[in-house]
């Protein structure tokens, strides 16, 4: 999981900061949640969720004008904590001299925006639940296949990269090699991306380190991808037996999500990028309720029973 400080927020939205930024300290936002402090500025402060940016808008403000000064004071005091990572005002509205005071005490940054309430509250969840989904990086390579976000895992020099190279070369789109970044931003939802250094990048044994997206164009390249199905990759081994009708769903799990995986075994005259891609469209038909193992299993039962009877 990343850091984020009010500072990445200033960056990304184009707040302004108002209070002296000598006496700020940017403070990590531990949670995407956003407070909206409206039983707070009604001077409720029992369950007060100091740890979560508070956004200010139009109907706070407004409510704020109605007190006397003295609770203007004790609300602004009580608002601004050493917890509280940021205090925002949403439509470019004017900070009240209690607020700014109190936000310089405390360290808090204050920042202002232009953006409605609503629509700013929503930006600000939505960035920090990408920025702050847990994340973890697996060895493999991501691709984009007929809008399946396929991950080919396998022991080093397998041939995951010459495989993923075989499908760039068909029309397929990378989105990492080597190392793939898993971010699970929603439940069942994992994202996969490249590191910054090695994007676009694959590396060929006996070739090098080649740019896919000089090579193949700007098309066969994506910088992120939701991951629908796993292909392991392994060395064929004459005494294991393999699944040949696809009855038998394996899975792997990352973080609390379930993934499919499929395990190919790997010798000389296999084709690997075209089972890859018809794996992925098979994938597809499942999720359409098509499942060309489950029909044939069907039709084989429906010849035993046929059998059974006529023996009868």
């Amino acid at each position: 999981m990343s850091e984020v400080t009010a500072k990445d927020l200033m960056e990304e939205f184009g707040l302004d900061l108002v209070n002296d930024e000598e006496m700020v300290t940017f403070r990590p936002i531990p949670t995407s949640d956003i407070s909206r402090p409206g039983m707070e500025m009604a001077g409720y402060f029992t369950y007060y969720p100091a740890k979560r940016i508070q956004l200010l808008g139009k109907t706070e403000m407004s409510f704020y004008e109605e007190l006397s000064d003295d609770e203007k004071k004790d609300r602004m005091q009580r608002l601004c904590t050493y917890d509280t990572p940021a205090i925002i005002l949403s439509r470019e509205m004017t900070p009240p001299d209690y607020l700014i005071e109190a936000a310089n005490d405390t360290g808090v940054p204050l920042l202002t925006a232009s953006n409605t309430t609503t629509r700013l509250s929503s930006q600000l969840t939505t960035y920090l639940e990408s920025r702050l989904a847990p994340m973890t990086a697996i060895h493999g390579v991501l691709i984009d296949i007929y809008g399946i976000g396929v991950m080919i895992t396998g022991s080093s020099g397998v041939g995951k990269s010459e495989t993923a190279l075989d499908l760039v070369r068909r029309g397929h789109r990378l989105v990492a090699d080597d190392s793939v970044e898993i971010r699970q931003e929603h439940d069942g939802v994992l994202v996969g991306k490249s590191p910054e250094l090695i994007r676009h990048l694959l590396e060929i044994r006996g070739l090098g380190i080649i740019n896919v997206m000089t090579l193949f164009g700007a098309g066969a390249v994506r910088n992120f991808k939701r991951i629908g199905l796993t292909i392991d990759l392994e060395i064929w081994d004459q005494k294991k037996q393999y699944d040949r009708l696809g009855l038998d769903e394996d899975t792997i799990r990352i973080f609390d999500t379930d993934l499919p995986k499929i395990t190919l075994p790997v010798r000389p005259g296999r084709n690997l990028a075209v089972i890859i891609e018809v794996a992925a469209m098979n994938f597809r038909l499942k999720r359409m309720g098509i499942n060309a193992a489950e029909q044939f299993s069907e039709r084989l039962n429906h010849v035993i029973e046929d059998g059974d009877r006529e023996d009868f």
